[in-house]
């Protein structure tokens, strides 16, 4: 395909989410192919591309027109480089992984609804995830709409939580599957950071509910009571009107804005199946509140 037309967009949900066709995000893209991109990004906060078959470096490419990545950490097969590897397949065998390998409990925490690097004191712009191989069924991932979740709220409960700033760190989202996953190392690479319980979207203004399972408990208040806060805020925003479901093939490619969604794997044999996923992570620019 050329990159010589326009793109189409067509939304997935009344709420967010758009598939774009007429483009091959596989080449390189000038500054005036990506801008339509870019502001369906802004506007609809989950992008589905079809059919763009991709490797390593094509997904590098067009993951750093939206800004520069992160390194994974020591925690994911893929430490080191600029994929978090999603995968039941053993990274230099190929061989599968067994079920109680440390390596697929350590996945399990990713059908927890979680931001990706919400526990990082510059948290992620957003991710870049790739279908390698999918299994013939399940597997699917979910999206919630952040934004409709911070709109459902009653105004005093928006005005409770305005100013409040939660603690976040990926040992408390490991910890919900199986204390003590994390090693020391990956632990001394992040400790925990404060995040605030909302973002704002620079371009449009649209204020987004931030937590998700990377957040423990609420700075200043009783453990106990925070840690209600946050699981009453995530039962409030799983509704099945604010949420998206997509089933993958290979070839897919999906974007979706860390600061106005959350997401969660869900099921699949893995015993049965083969899966790889390759995600690339985008910084952001600030930390949400001074560390």
């Amino acid at each position: 395909m050329r990159n010589t037309g326009s793109i189409t967009v067509r939304k997935l949900h009344p709420l967010f989410g758009a598939e774009i066709s007429g483009i091959d995000i596989t080449r390189p893209l000038s500054v005036r192919e990506f801008g339509p991109i870019r502001a369906a990004f802004e506007e609809h906060s989950v992008l589905l591309f079809r059919d763009q078959p991709m490797d390593d470096e094509k997904q590098i490419r067009f993951s750093e027109y939206f800004g520069p990545l992160e390194t994974t950490g020591s925690a994911n097969p893929a430490a080191g480089t600029k994929f978090a590897r999603q995968s039941n397949r053993d990274i230099r065998t190929g061989e599968p992984i067994p079920p109680d390998d440390m390596r697929m409990i350590y996945q399990k925490a990713n059908c927890f609804w979680h931001s990706d690097s919400s526990f990082k004191r510059i948290p992620s712009l957003c991710s870049v995830l790739t279908a390698r191989i999918c299994p013939p069924e399940g597997g699917n991932t979910e999206f919630l709409c952040m934004r409709a979740a911070w709109n459902a709220l009653p105004p005093a409960l928006q005005a409770t939580i305005g100013p409040l700033v939660a603690e976040h760190a990926l040992e408390y989202s490991r910890n919900r599957v199986q204390k003590g996953i994390l090693s020391a190392k990956a632990l001394a690479e992040l400790p925990p950071v404060k995040q605030r319980l909302f973002q704002d979207n620079p371009i449009n203004g649209r204020r987004a509910l931030y937590i998700g399972a990377h957040a423990g408990f609420i700075v200043g208040w009783p453990r106990p009571t925070g840690e209600a806060l946050l699981a009453e805020l995530t039962a409030r925003a799983d509704q099945p009107e604010f949420r998206l479901s997509h089933a993958w093939r290979e070839g897919d490619v999906i974007v979706w804005d860390n600061r106005a969604v959350l997401h969660r794997a869900t099921y699949y044999d893995a015993v049965k199946h083969k899966r790889l996923m390759q995600r690339t992570t985008i910084g952001g620019d600030a930390p949400t509140v001074m560390q």
